[in-house]
């Protein structure tokens, strides 16, 4: 089991399976997690990591000098270092969003100096003091292509010289998704989806005739503006986790089952 699973777990997941979606490299924790509280997580990743459409301009950006660097996945972590020009990250202070972004960065040696203490988003970066007075500094973004654009806003206003480093795109896996529900029908208890993205790519791939199926199963998000997407979508029981981190959608699809249990009496 990996290290980094916690002791303290909220529930006993015992008899269920946990749909898990996000993409598969970054779905390890969760996994551990799930196993850990005797639940069974079912991987399937609605999202496909590929290389950026301008990879030249992405290396050009991280070869430049830059005061921060703001990485926003563990994704841009991993594929930052491998568009380096010198296979390492450049000097300066490094950024995460979240926790899973700030152990990446740890585990390559470049512990960030600036992680949210709550609120492991965009908005929790940006309440931290030293992001408060950023005037004449130069911030890198790293990320995928497309996303929020709040940071970039909210610095610039702030007065600092902001650009991107788009490392990798995010696509629609290219597969058929038909042949397993003869399998997650009896068995397939609860739904994770850590983005946007992630959501809207797995209300896709399921076929309309199973949807209306899918649609009832109890869904985990990691927050409010997902669980607003989920209610867009159709979806009819939504948790939203207290923070961005694995641990956080653990506990809410623990009080998902806690509620399906009571409703169940």
């Amino acid at each position: 089991m990996n290290d980094s699973v916690t002791h303290s777990l909220p529930c006993t997941l015992t008899g269920q399976q946990v749909l898990v979606t996000r993409p598969r490299a970054q779905a390890e924790v969760l996994c551990d997690l799930i196993r850990a509280a005797g639940g069974e997580p079912i991987l399937f990743p609605t999202v496909e990591i590929q290389p950026p459409h301008d990879a030249e301009a992405a290396r050009a950006a991280l070869a430049q000098s830059w005061d921060i660097f703001i990485f926003v996945s563990r994704n841009a972590v991993k594929q930052a270092l491998e568009l380096s020009p010198s296979g390492q990250l450049p000097a300066g202070q490094t950024a995460a969003v979240g926790a899973a972004t700030a152990a990446a960065l740890t585990e390559i040696g470049r512990a960030p100096n600036l992680v949210p203490n709550q609120h492991f988003d965009s908005e929790g970066l940006l309440a931290l003091p030293d992001l408060q007075q950023v005037r004449g500094q130069r911030i890198l973004i790293v990320r995928g292509e497309g996303g929020r654009g709040l940071l970039n806003e909210t610095l610039r206003q702030r007065g600092a010289t902001v650009a991107y480093a788009e490392v990798y795109r995010r696509a629609l896996p290219q597969l058929d998704a038909a042949p397993l529900m003869t399998t997650w029908r009896p068995t397939l208890n609860l739904l994770t989806a850590t983005s946007n993205e992630v959501l809207n790519n797995l209300y896709q791939l399921i076929p309309d005739e199973h949807r209306g199926w899918f649609l009832n199963l109890p869904l985990a998000v990691f927050s409010e503006r997902g669980a607003a997407t989920a209610m867009q979508l159709g979806f009819r029981t939504v948790a939203v986790a207290r923070e961005s981190s694995d641990p956080a959608l653990l506990d809410a699809l623990c009080r998902l089952l806690f509620q399906q249990q009571h409703d169940s009496r």
